[in-house]
């Protein structure tokens, strides 16, 4: 253990204010030698962050959030290090690793300036607060039971894919519609069919969790949203404000849904106001922070009753003809039909939520100011409606 680092850590990490900060960086900088066991301090830093609850992409928004971006990458580099270590990681660990920034260099010309990046680093990281863990930790072995995948899982989730990312990619708002609403059937006809097919298979799988940013601007709005698209998908969602990230609770297929689904929402909501408010532009009307807040908010609440209200047409006409796993024919096998069986998964997901969140507040919503950005937002939210038009049936 260098003594150099325990001298800078003294003088850095446990007191706040600049002067500190250059004394650390200081004595780092004038001593090269000491880099290795510099950086693999900061993964040790890392690696009580997993025992706190926290997993990869919370790390590094949680530090892009309280400080910038060229600390976000120094934490990538610190987690992709320390990861590395591990013969396997847990669910979703993958796919987070995969959209990190880039790693930093280390051998850095500005010895001084890397030094004082990597205490400022260090000081978010000693001071984490311990959170819900979801899900295992890097390097343990779980032994719960899972259903094995449904056959066509890979292939329905790539379709499910480009569905979305066309409709966000496309100018034309009939087509994003239309596109986004098939995806839609897909993640629900999915849903049904796992639950039918745990239910025959008498499954002891229980509820997971996962965590999604909120990022700003805008955050409340875009939690709303969240929230109404984890209620249609048969999920529980808390909000930390604090921490920016909602915790979703519910099934894995579920919580599939909603990553996939609150993503291209928001994409093609981001979209859908930037137009109108170039159109307010073009026709003379300076818009603000208001038009963009009131639509995003227009937009979630809109979403929320149409999803709610879908919800409910998809599952009455699933339960009229109950498909099999493969989508065809009367499900067997599963006593009283869909609706115990969803019903019975909608108290697991409630019961786990509490457990998990046993002390939660309710926040009032500070109305929305600006009428046109309000009417442009609702009727952003009628074009990317998810359930079937009025008199469709289920397929």
């Amino acid at each position: 253990m260098e003594p150099v680092i325990d001298h800078a850590f003294a003088a850095a990490l446990y007191s706040d204010g600049d002067p500190a900060l250059d004394t650390g960086a200081s004595l780092l900088a004038a001593a090269p030698t000491a880099d290795d066991a510099l950086h693999h301090r900061g993964e040790e830093f890392v690696r009580r962050a997993w025992d706190r609850g926290w997993h990869p992409a919370d790390l590094v928004r949680f530090v892009r959030r309280e400080l910038d971006e060229s600390r976000a990458a120094l934490a990538a580099t610190l987690i992709t290090a320390e990861t590395a270590r591990y013969a396997a990681l847990p669910p979703r660990w993958g796919s987070q690793l995969a959209d990190l920034p880039a790693p930093v260099p280390r051998n850095r010309p500005d010895r001084f300036s890397y030094a004082a990046g990597l205490l400022e680093l260090y000081r978010v990281l000693l001071r984490l607060p311990s959170i819900e863990p979801v899900g295992p930790l890097p390097g343990t072995v779980t032994d719960h039971l899972h259903l094995p995948p449904a056959h066509d899982e890979p292939r329905m989730l790539t379709r499910i894919r480009a569905l979305l990312a066309k409709a966000e990619a496309t100018d034309f708002p009939e087509e994003a519609e239309a596109l986004t609403t098939k995806a839609q059937e897909l993640m629900a006809r999915h849903s049904i069919d796992e639950a039918l097919l745990a239910a025959r298979n008498h499954s002891t799988q229980a509820p997971g969790a996962c965590r999604i940013g909120v990022d700003a601007p805008y955050e409340t709005a875009k939690a709303i949203l969240l929230d109404a698209v984890a209620s249609a998908n048969r999920c529980r969602a808390v909000w930390n404000s604090d921490l920016g990230f909602t915790t979703v609770v519910g099934f894995e297929p579920d919580l599939e849904a909603v990553e996939l689904l609150f993503t291209s929402l928001l994409v093609q909501g981001t979209a859908a106001m930037t137009a109108a408010e170039a159109g307010q532009r073009a026709g003379g009307r300076k818009r603000t922070k208001t038009f963009r807040q009131s639509f995003l908010m227009a937009y979630a609440q809109r979403l929320g009753s149409r999803l709610a209200a879908d919800t409910e047409r998809v599952t009455a006409a699933a339960d009229a003809g109950t498909t099999d796993g493969n989508g065809n024919g009367t499900a067997t096998g599963t006593p009283g039909g869909l609706l115990p069986v969803l019903a019975a998964r909608d108290v697991a997901v409630t019961d786990t939520a509490e457990r998990m969140f046993p002390r939660t507040t309710t926040t009032r919503v500070r109305g929305a100011t600006d009428v046109a950005g309000w009417t442009h937002g609702t009727a952003a939210a009628d074009r990317a409606r998810m359930g079937r038009r009025e008199g469709e049936i289920a397929p």
